[in-house]
């Protein structure tokens, strides 16, 4: 990634996608849209103190997977996908 990239504005396709993708999860698992965004900042803070990361391409998704006892078999699971651009040392 060349630092060029670092400062590019998202275009509003993006901005839209982005939104969506939130809105569809946070229906899925009842879980706001603000609060999605709220786990997102938290574990990005959490991750950028021990590597360099880069939360524009950053996707956190919260769906529900078999395998629990309750609710009909199925629990909420919490998938992230973050580029990492350098491990600090």
């Amino acid at each position: 990634m060349s630092i060029l990239n670092f400062f590019r504005r998202k275009t509003s396709r993006q901005i839209a996608k982005d939104r969506l993708k939130i809105l569809l999860i946070s229906d899925r698992v009842n879980c706001s849209p603000e609060m999605m965004e709220l786990i997102k900042n938290d574990i990005a803070e959490v991750i950028s103190k021990y590597m360099k990361i880069d939360t524009s391409n950053m996707d956190i998704q919260i769906s529900k997977t078999a395998g629990g006892a309750g609710r009909n078999g199925k629990v909420p699971v919490l998938y992230a996908n973050i580029p990492i651009l350098d491990l600090r040392n």
